[in-house]
């Protein structure tokens, strides 16, 4: 059995899934510091405490949630661990069931009991730390959660079940937690949501992104602010403006659509007909000229054709959608969508989204040509191998492309540090460039 020398145990925060995940772990872990724990991040050394933040999303998620928890399951059978918790959607989603499954896990938590977590470990709940974090990514990017859950009702998704319904937080608690992210480096923040769109209409009776993205816009030494998982029902027009207007608001829209066939979308329940859907993301287009439109398509749902999918081609071709990324559907039990029968095989859905991406491929490799010869002001992230690494304001990080610079005298930054770089070439998902002297 393994001893411990230092006053407190040592926890490891393993975290599983999106970056609102993330940012549940991150304050976590601020919680944990306060009350004097050494707290580690996904740390490959030893501990005495495992929390497992996990995803219930999809089957691929909820299956690395499940072979993660049975791999610190089994440290603990053998002694490497004292103590092993699970929160998260996963949990908050199917408790009873792992619970009695899984023995060695000492006590399961919901996406809503941090307060409790804290406790059975040892911690004290402090209100006052008011969201602040432990930052887990480089400290010049941050996300940062607008809201938390969902009032969609999506025949396919399971993330009201874990979230519950839309809560706005008050702009003036997202004003104060960017504050203090700058005031520490952060140059960079995500503002994230289960849904952005929706953002402000419980709490001020009418939507408020717009003016929230002009205050976290005057926030002084903040250079860039990116837009996330803005649902296109219902979009609030006047964001555009403001978009527009602002230099530090990236030109940058992740706009997730998944599918454009009126057929889905009113199987899906998405609130929206194909018709529209093509005039917003026009409108977008003409009203904030050289945005980048990041989207999230589904396929195989229930009820999909090939015609649906001819159809869905045929709007990536004519939108040209600067970066995409496609799921195949999951049968997720107490969803509308569990309802209807689950016809398609996995290899069928999975050459659908094949097919998809495909047509993607062509687009975004157009897209990076056409930057071939201009400058671009771009965030470097990481140095990798012999090359600096870093991203362009039409790139998130880790789900988007990155900008490459070979790391010798002649193209020296440091990371975390903005530089001008001129594009000598590109591929499909990324580009090449000098540094601008």
């Amino acid at each position: 059995m393994k001893t411990r020398n230092h006053k407190q145990p040592k926890v490891n925060v393993v975290t599983l899934g999106c970056s609102k995940n993330l940012v549940d772990s991150e304050v976590m872990m601020h919680q944990l510091k306060a009350s004097e724990f050494d707290v580690e991040h996904e740390s490959s050394g030893n501990a005495d405490i495992i929390i497992v933040n996990t995803c219930g999303f999809i089957e691929n998620a909820k299956q690395e949630s499940i072979e993660t928890i049975l791999n610190f399951a089994q440290a603990k059978s053998a002694g490497q661990i004292e103590k092993l918790y699970v929160t998260g959607c996963l949990s908050h989603r199917y408790k009873d069931e792992l619970e009695e499954g899984i023995p060695e896990v000492d006590a399961w938590f919901g996406t809503l009991e941090l307060p409790n977590l804290l406790k059975t470990v040892g911690a004290d709940y402090k209100h006052e730390l008011l969201g602040e974090r432990l930052q887990t990514t480089p400290k010049h990017y941050a996300y940062v959660k607008i809201s938390e859950g969902c009032n969609r009702p999506c025949s396919f998704c399971a993330i009201p079940l874990m979230r519950g319904n839309h809560v706005s937080k008050p702009i003036e608690l997202i004003e104060k937690e960017i504050k203090n992210l700058v005031a520490t480096g952060t140059k960079e923040v995500m503002l994230i949501a289960q849904d952005s769109t929706y953002y402000g209409l419980d709490l001020y009776g009418e939507r408020k992104l717009a003016d929230l993205m002009k205050r976290v816009s005057d926030i002084d030494g903040l250079e860039w602010i990116r837009l996330h998982y803005a649902y296109p029902s219902q979009f609030p027009m006047d964001v555009l403006k403001v978009m527009a207007e602002r230099e530090n608001i990236c030109k940058y829209l992740d706009i997730p659509v998944q599918h454009i066939s009126d057929s889905m979308l009113k199987i899906m329940r998405r609130g929206i007909t194909q018709r529209r859907t093509l005039e917003l993301l026009h409108d977008i287009r003409e009203q904030v000229p050289g945005i980048a439109l990041r989207t999230t398509l589904l396929v195989g749902h229930p009820g999909e054709t090939e015609e649906d999918v001819d159809h869905l081609v045929d709007a990536i071709n004519e939108i040209k959608f600067e970066r995409l990324g496609v799921f195949t559907y999951s049968h997720e039990e107490n969803t509308h969508a569990h309802t209807l029968e689950d016809s398609l095989s996995q290899e069928e859905k999975q050459a659908r989204a094949d097919r998809v991406m495909e047509a993607q491929m062509s687009i975004s490799e157009t897209f990076n040509q056409s930057l071939v010869g201009t400058t671009q002001k771009v965030l470097f992230d990481r140095l990798e191998g012999d090359e600096f690494v870093g991203r362009t304001q039409y790139d998130s990080p880790e789900v988007d492309n990155e900008v490459r610079v070979a790391a010798n005298a002649d193209n020296y930054v440091r990371m975390g540090d903005f530089a001008n770089v001129n594009i000598t070439s590109a591929s499909t998902y990324d580009l090449f460039g000098d540094i601008q002297k």
